[in-house]
């Protein structure tokens, strides 16, 4: 089970690679946007950047969203989430998993949603301690975000970050139902799986404590229980590793040069 902050500290290390800190997140006005997010992959190269993103959201309008203000918004806060650039490493990791594995999007994208919204991250526990079937009990959110935020944020506005924080656990499968959120146990393909074993690394993980990351509760395994996923990313050619008579060695660095393979398909 996670207890307590999702991040204890976010190194510089992780900084580098497009993690973020904060007072402030984007859940204060959305959720993650995954059907925009999976629209914008899926209508721009892979060697898009952060230029081509927006003009792609802005000008060409292909969210089609009603207005210019809604259309300038929505690229702010895609951008906050998730980078959109090739200049940011977290981003780059995400573009190649999502080419080679699309439908692992919803967990990839909340991988990458909790390094870079610090809100985010304070519902992790809430969600993630839940047992399969349990439901997620508002006032306990709200009471775990108002202890995460002290008063920096009014009472409305940490409502408002409940109701999305909400929406975006059940965009990624940890919840389901309407009114009721109910927990349920998500099953990662091999793009997260190598998403999180990279995450991992830019922690200053190594080994057998790669498995126990936050990364990978957040996608319901951990332990010995992700050496099974852990393989199938390596026969996916997603990343490296050697497990077996006692070793552990895992190697996610062939996502940063997947980035600039031409060859990138989905």
């Amino acid at each position: 089970m996670l207890h307590g902050q999702m991040i204890s500290e976010v190194t510089d290390q992780a900084l580098r690679a497009g993690y973020r800190t904060g007072d402030r997140g984007t859940h204060t006005s959305r959720t993650m946007m995954l059907s925009e997010l999976r629209d914008l992959l899926e209508n721009t190269a892979p060697t898009s950047r952060r230029e081509d993103y927006a003009g792609a959201i802005v000008d060409e309008n292909i969210l089609a969203k009603q207005t210019l203000a809604t259309r300038q918004l929505t690229n702010q806060r895609l951008g906050e989430l998730f980078g959109l650039s090739p200049d940011v490493p977290l981003f780059r990791a995400l573009r190649v998993v999502w080419e080679h594995d699309p439908d692992g999007l919803p967990l990839s994208a909340l991988l990458v949603a909790l390094a870079r919204d610090p809100l985010l991250r304070l519902t992790a526990p809430s969600v993630l301690n839940l047992d399969t079937g349990q439901e997620l009990v508002r006032t306990q959110l709200l009471a775990d975000l108002r202890s995460g935020v002290g008063d920096r944020l009014s009472d409305s506005t940490v409502d408002k970050v409940a109701r999305n924080t909400s929406s975006t656990w059940t965009q990624s499968g940890h919840l389901v139902g309407r009114v009721r959120k109910i927990r349920r146990r998500v099953e990662p393909s091999h793009g997260p799986v190598a998403l999180a074993m990279w995450m991992g690394c830019c922690e200053g993980s190594g080994g057998a404590a790669l498995l126990d990351s936050p990364w990978c509760r957040v996608l319901d395994h951990h332990g010995e229980g992700m050496i099974p996923l852990v393989l199938q990313a390596k026969q996916r050619r997603m990343l490296h590793a050697t497990i077996g008579g006692g070793v552990i060695e895992i190697d996610a660095a062939r996502l940063d040069s997947m980035f600039y393979d031409i060859g990138i398909k989905r």
